[in-house]
């Protein structure tokens, strides 16, 4: 109060959140409970629940599924904005961002929570090649990919009474890879054998080719092996120690071996996102932001770095860049600066709060249709495999899906699939080619992919008089 007796206004603190992900939903929600004012930027206009991305791309669901915007998330939070830019600077010293329309915003807090992007270990050519799995588009372009090179295959078959050999490799060992690798051989042995006439989708080959010794490398061995041997019930081959040293049209290189696909999948690693460099912050090799107990990096106590950004270390080891922890950062930035705020005021906090301590509830990984592999910590402790696992992997997804919609939709979705082997969601959408499908002296070559009509007038031109 001001010496002639009147009432000064607060003045608000601003949050700028940047990052839609799991920790900037958490973040948000929890600063909605703050005498803040919020603003949460993305360059997107949803939110994406990935661990069911690859769901997408192998045409179980779709994208609406897993997908919400992030205004109706936050529609309670009076004063949370949202605003669909993107990051591309900021100044630490007057605190503003920076954004891509010419806009600047200025916060008194700032929390970082944009996540992670694909690494392909300075060959970004191999991206168009190996689309890897981070967005609601990747996982469309995986679905065009694998349901093309069936329905090529069935148009080759027609046309000329053999097709390139339905070989479909996954770069990558790790939750991603496996998770696309049963998933692609589910839907050619389960779900599409008896739409086509002229091929035999079941006959699909598909190889994990993972650089170190096992696959699932962050699980217990026993899950490791127990992952393995659900995958070889599906059909699918690992190659461990199996190094790529180059991607083209049509087939990959181990090595000087030659391996034929019609589809690669990049599942082998992730990169941070660029804006923690941006920041002026010190990052490990990957690009993640290294931070303190609180989330801060060095100097900065009022940036607060989240999720895949944040490199946090518990117990002499890395926190994960997985689902769990991004929404107990979330959670905790939010907390946090509750706790900042209540100190500014000068009010005594009756429970102070300490540094970030993920709580880890276990991990989990699908194979198949009813095979995956769990190692659980919280409410339950053991390692569980087989339907068990999956059913428990299903339940949990469902729970953490935002939206009540999203999850009628899936569990109604999933029962279909499960309950009557049909499949609604193979749509494909966009170009019909893929790199290399062709033939060049039996193996794999150029693009050739000539329309069905021109194909036959050649036949017919070049077939001997009678």
């Amino acid at each position: 109060m001001a010496a002639n007796g009147v009432q000064q206004p607060v003045i608000r603190k601003r949050v700028v959140v940047v990052g839609g992900g799991f920790a900037g939903i958490h973040a948000a929600k929890g600063l909605g409970k703050l005498p803040v004012d919020v603003t949460l930027i993305d360059r997107k206009n949803h939110h994406t629940f990935q661990p069911l991305l690859y769901q997408v791309a192998l045409a179980v669901l779709s994208p609406a599924d897993i997908a919400q915007p992030i205004r109706s998330i936050v529609r309670d939070e009076q004063n949370v904005e949202v605003v669909m830019d993107e990051v591309t600077g900021f100044d630490t010293a007057a605190r503003h961002v920076d954004l891509k329309s010419g806009a600047m915003l200025e916060y008194d807090y700032l929390i970082l929570a944009t996540g992670s992007t694909h690494s392909y270990f300075g060959k970004d050519q191999w991206a168009s090649l190996a689309p890897g799995l981070k967005t609601v588009e990747d996982a469309v372009e995986i679905r065009r990919r694998v349901l093309l090179a069936f329905e090529l295959a069935e148009r080759e078959m027609l046309e000329t009474g053999k097709h390139p050999a339905l070989n479909f490799v996954v770069i990558g060992g790790g939750p991603t890879g496996v998770e696309l690798a049963g998933a692609i051989s589910d839907i050619a042995k389960l779900y599409m054998t008896k739409d086509f006439r002229h091929i035999d989708p079941s006959s699909a080959q598909v190889l994990i080719l993972e650089g170190s010794p096992k696959i699932l490398s962050a699980y217990p061995d026993d899950l490791q092996q127990s992952a393995a041997r659900q995958l070889a019930k599906l059909g699918v081959r690992i190659r461990t120690g199996a190094h790529v040293t180059d991607v083209q049209p049509g087939y990959v290189m181990v090595g000087d071996e030659r391996i034929d696909s019609v589809v690669t999948l990049w599942g082998a690693g992730v990169q941070a996102s660029p804006l923690g460099k941006m920041l002026g912050a010190e990052t490990d090799k990957r690009g993640a932001v290294l931070v303190d107990e609180h989330l801060n990096p060095k100097g900065h106590p009022e940036i607060f770095i989240c999720g895949d950004l944040a490199h946090f270390e518990q117990d002499g080891q890395q926190v994960p860049g997985v689902a769990q922890p991004a929404m107990q950062m979330g959670d905790y930035a939010a907390r946090r600066i509750g706790v900042l705020l209540a100190a500014e005021r000068g009010e005594t906090v009756r429970h102070q709060e300490k540094g970030f301590h993920y709580f880890d509830k276990g991990d989990m990984a699908t194979i198949g249709r009813s095979a995956a592999v769990a190692n659980l910590k919280w409410p339950f402790h053991g390692h569980w495999s087989g339907f068990p696992a999956w059913l428990t992997w299903l339940v949990v997804h469902i729970f953490f899906l935002i939206g009540f919609r999203n999850r009628f939709a899936v569990f109604r979705q999933w029962a279909w699939t499960y309950l009557t082997f049909n499949d609604g969601v193979r749509l494909i959408e966009g170009d019909q080619t893929l790199p290399g499908w062709g033939y060049t002296d039996g193996r794999y070559g150029e693009l050739t992919t000539e329309p069905i009509a021109l194909s036959q007038s050649k036949r017919m031109a070049e077939k001997p008089a009678t």
